[in-house]
Formats: structure tokens, sequence, C-alpha cells
């Protein structure tokens, strides 16, 4: 990752012993987070900032001009990555967490044949042209040749690297079997290599880095839910003083600030549900029987501790105020406005996030100080892990709200089938009656 830096011919790449090593930030499976390829796009500025935020003082001194968002199964900017893989060539590692989308980019992304003769070796001979990318598809493939692949071969042959990590290389195919695509995590057990345009590079899958999850909490035959496999479409919950939200008897979201009325919207693949909080403790701590889906072990209300008080401190007021805030509408501005809207993201580990939002009047606020009192909410889960914040990404306001159609619960239209025949009949009855 290069430094910051104002000088605009500062180095964006150096060399450490005749090699060049970039790192670039992908983040999978974009279609969870919008249902259309621009609004993810609009998103772009958030994602970094978040990025940023996440790597601490580091951070603040990283040009991060290397962030990729992508969908391998919407196929969203999966053309370009492909297109870069093969123009960087050499060895393009995949590195992240279990159940990322690593294995399923892995295949989106690989730069395959472009004809028939699966199983066949590639040597750059004619008739046996690999995939280029579409810039290059009229020029003549110079770097393929029978050399070229001796010479990837020599270089992965030198045992003063570190190659004794991995398995060795693999004939290069048209068409190779590509990793195992499952929603179960360990299913890439060990580094799978695949070369690439005759000796040009190779595509490493590297298994999933191991991560705390919710899985060792959960009924075995309920582990696959934890696992978002779509975007969802969240219903508001309304959280009213003296009320917790329970997400699957897991997780307990309690107000702390008094007459504050919370709306959460989850993002999660679990069942959600707002109670009493004298029933939601005695619930998500096993000590009461309830009708509400529970999914945890027995024995894990005995882990149930808090994860820590969080504030609702960012700004949404010109997100959430709807025509006050439009320009096409009142287009006010938001200092005159007797409110103010709070919200964050709660994120649960390997499983997705829950969007709260509080609206608070300003009367008793000490809003131009910034030493307003923001709604605080505090936070149970198994052990007191698997929970973060972050700025809120409007999740709810972006993809839409999911509200019932109420077309169906109209009384369906008269039919008109024949009216102007009857019309007619009746004005000639009704002239025939004056004569």
């Amino acid at each position: 990752m290069p430094q910051r830096s104002q000088n605009r011919r500062a180095k964006t790449r150096e060399f450490h012993h005749s090699r060049h090593a970039d790192m670039s930030f992908i983040i999978t499976r974009s279609d969870l987070l919008a249902p259309l390829k621009e609004q993810v796009d609009r998103l772009m500025p958030y994602l970094v900032k978040v990025l940023r935020d996440a790597l601490g003082s580091v951070g603040k001194e990283v040009r991060l001009g290397n962030v990729s968002c992508v969908s391998a199964k919407r196929g969203w900017w999966t053309r370009q990555m492909k297109d870069e893989i093969w123009e960087r060539g050499g060895g393009a590692w995949m590195v992240g967490k279990v159940n990322v989308g690593k294995s399923n980019l892995f295949e989106c992304v690989f730069p395959k044949a472009s004809r028939d003769g699966a199983n066949q070796p590639l040597t750059g001979q004619v008739g046996q042209s690999v995939w280029r990318p579409r810039r290059m598809l009229e020029e003549p493939s110079n770097h393929l040749g029978p050399d070229s692949s001796t010479r990837y071969q020599q270089l992965h042959s030198d045992t003063s690297t570190n190659n004794h990590l991995l398995p060795p290389p693999q004939p290069e195919k048209r068409f190779p079997t590509m990793p195992t695509v499952s929603h179960l995590p360990g299913t890439t057990a060990s580094p799978i290599r695949i070369p690439f345009g005759g000796g040009k590079g190779e595509l490493i899958d590297l298994p999933g880095l191991a991560r705390a999850t919710l899985e060792d909490h959960v009924l075995e035959h309920h582990r696959s839910a934890l696992v978002m496999r779509q975007r969802v479409k969240p219903d508001q919950y309304v959280i009213n003083p003296g009320q917790s939200l329970l997400v699957a008897g897991l997780i307990r979201i309690t107000p702390q600030t008094p007459e504050t009325t919370l709306l959460a919207y989850p993002f999660v693949p679990l069942s959600a549900h707002v109670t009493s909080t004298d029933k939601a403790i005695a619930i998500s701590t096993q000590t009461r029987p309830s009708g509400i889906e529970a999914i945890a072990k027995a024995g894990v209300g005995d882990k149930m501790e808090s994860a820590g008080t969080f504030m609702l401190r960012w700004d949404v007021t010109r997100q959430r105020a709807g025509p006050l805030t439009s320009s096409s509408a009142a287009a006010l501005s938001t200092r005159v406005l007797p409110f103010i809207v709070y919200a964050v993201d709660v994120l649960i580990e390997g499983c997705g996030w829950i969007e709260l939002v509080s609206q608070v009047r300003k009367k008793g606020l000490d809003v131009e100080g910034g030493g307003g009192k923001f709604p605080a909410v505090q936070i149970w889960s198994p052990n007191g892990d698997y929970i973060g914040v972050r700025q809120p990404m409007n999740g709810w306001s972006l993809g839409g709200p999911n509200v019932r159609s109420s077309a169906g619960s109209k009384r369906p239209r008269r039919s008109m089938k024949g009216a102007k025949k009857n019309l007619k009949l009746a004005k000639s009855k009704s002239n025939g009656a004056h004569q």
C-alpha cells in the first residue's frame, strides 16, 4: 500500500529484491449492499472512509486508490478485475476470512481460455490462443511463446523463495477445475494455484482466515442460517422505552436513554423480535420458556455478557428528513429543523448488521458546541464478543422499505364491457318516453 503524498510525482511503486508487490482491497458480494449497481457505485466514498477508519492510525497515511467493490453473483466489475489480473501477471494471491466469497470470485475473474480444447496444455502455439482483455484483442500476443512457460517454471523452481509453503504448480489447462464454492466454512483446505496465459502468471486461492463467529453457540442444524446468501429487505422495528430487540435469542439490544424511541432495521438472515426488557433478559439467559424461535445451544444463556454501550453519534438528519431537506421539495437546512436524527450500524461478525436510528429534539441540547447527548444502547451477546459499530450506511433509505403492496386489497374495478351500448339503449328509451 503506497503512502499518501501531496506530490503528484510521488512514487506509487517500489521494488524490493527485484520484486514488486501491490495490495488491493476487494469488497466481495456487493449485491448484498444495494439492489442496483449504480447505487453501489455511489457508496464507494463511504466504503473507502469506513476502510480508512478500520485501519486506525495507519489509515490516514495510506493511499486507498486500489479499493474495488465487485459482485461475482451479478457480474459487477468482474470484467475489469479480470483485465487487471491479466495485465499484471505474476502471482495474484486472494487472502481473506472464511465465507467472504473468495472461491466464487476466483472462478469469475480467472482468465480462462477463449476456445474449445479443455484439458490441453497451453504452449503459446498457433491455434491455442488464450483469453485477453478487450483492448488487447487486436494486438499480437508477443508475450506468449515457448520460452515464457520455461521462464515461469524456472522462477517457481527457485528454492530461495517461500514456494515450499505452496503446493507444486499445476500443468496449465484451458479450462481448469475451479475451487469448490460452498457456504460452509473451511471448504478450501489448502492453497490452490492455477496458472494462466502460457506462463504469464497464476491465481492463488488461499484458505480462509479463521475468525470468531456465532457458530459455536448455535445449534448445528441452524448454522447455515447465519450466512447471508441474498440481500435482506428488513422490516422496521420500533423499540419503545422499556423494550429490547432480540435477534434469534443470541443478541439483545436495550436502549439506555430514557424517553427515547429507536427504529431498528436488521440486515441479518435471522429472525428479530421486540419485547419487554425483562422478558428479553429471561429469554436470552434461557431462564424462561417462550414461543420465540431461538437457535442458541443449551447453556449459552450463562455466557451472555455485555459487549458494551454504544452511542448513536452520526448525524443522518439530511438523509432521513425526507421532503423537508429534499432539493425538489421544501429544501430546508438542517439547522432550522427542531430535531436531529442520529444513527449507527451495529455489526454482527459473520452475519450482517443492524441499523439503529433515533430522532432527538434540539431543545435542551448543546448543538452548536457539539456536546449534545447522543442516544445510547447496550448490547449483550455470548461472551460479549462478535459486536462492533461503524458509520451508518443508510441501507434502509438506499434500498427502499419492505412494505406490503395494498393493490391486492383494493376493490376491483367494475367491468366497462358494453357500457356504451347500454348508455345508447338508455338514451333511446328516454327519448321514446318523451315522445
